[in-house]
């Protein structure tokens, strides 16, 4: 999953974008209100993370031109302005969720997964499909047995682990190489022209040949159930 962190200050920046990165979210990063207004015309991401007291132009008027562009892009605004009065300007501006600085880094987290999953008509965290379990908070893959119940755990790296959230969150949408790399590179990552095929390549040897198809010419997907 792609995210977009807005946040004009360089040591928290630098904290929440390690951490998600390490939960394994492609983030990218801008630190004003026209940087992320301009980025996010011509990019698309999973969830933005939005900072209201930005230079150049304020978090709640990027909140307004997106909304008003008919993007639906999740938006979870974090902020130290605790007044009532700024908490209603931003969800009446379109924000999705609102959290206060000083935060719980879990919390974040768990908010975020919580919007993203709702973006997705998702009303619970852990996805199974095609005798998979997926759980995004313990970062777990298991296969199920015939019973439904027995499970095995599968060894996954972490971008095999991203391709198959991305496919197994949207069964049955058939998602490009292109696309797939947005999901899981952030822009200054190095990618290589064959990086979606080997972690597709590695899944299939983990998984088994069936569960991820090619759709030939458009690229890949997971059949729905």
């Amino acid at each position: 999953m792609r995210l977009l962190l807005v946040e004009d200050d360089t040591m928290i920046g630098e904290a929440v974008r390690d951490v998600l990165r390490a939960e394994h979210f492609a983030v990218d990063w801008v630190r004003d209100g026209e940087m992320a207004d301009t980025t996010l015309l011509s990019e698309t991401y999973d969830l933005v993370l939005l900072d209201l007291g930005l230079p150049r132009l304020d978090g709640v008027e990027v909140l307004r031109r997106l909304r008003a562009r008919r993007n639906a892009t999740p938006v979870l605004i974090v902020t130290a302005r605790d007044a009532v009065q700024d908490r209603v300007a931003g969800l009446d501006a379109g924000a999705d969720d609102y959290v206060l600085k000083p935060y719980d880094l879990d919390e974040l987290l768990a908010r975020i997964r919580a919007l993203i999953r709702r973006s997705q008509g998702q009303a619970d965290s852990v996805r199974e499909l095609h005798g998979l379990r997926l759980n995004p908070i313990t970062r777990e893959a298991l296969r199920l047995g015939a019973d439904g119940k027995t499970t095995e755990s599968i060894q996954l790296s972490a971008r095999e682990w991203a391709v198959l959230e991305v496919l197994m969150a949207r069964p049955g949408v058939v998602y490009s190489r292109s696309q797939l790399e947005d999901k899981l590179y952030g822009w200054k990552d190095e990618v290589s022209s064959n990086a979606v095929e080997v972690f597709i390549h590695g899944l299939r040897k983990k998984l088994g040949s069936t569960v991820i198809e090619t759709v030939r010419g458009l690229g890949y997907t997971i059949p729905a159930p």
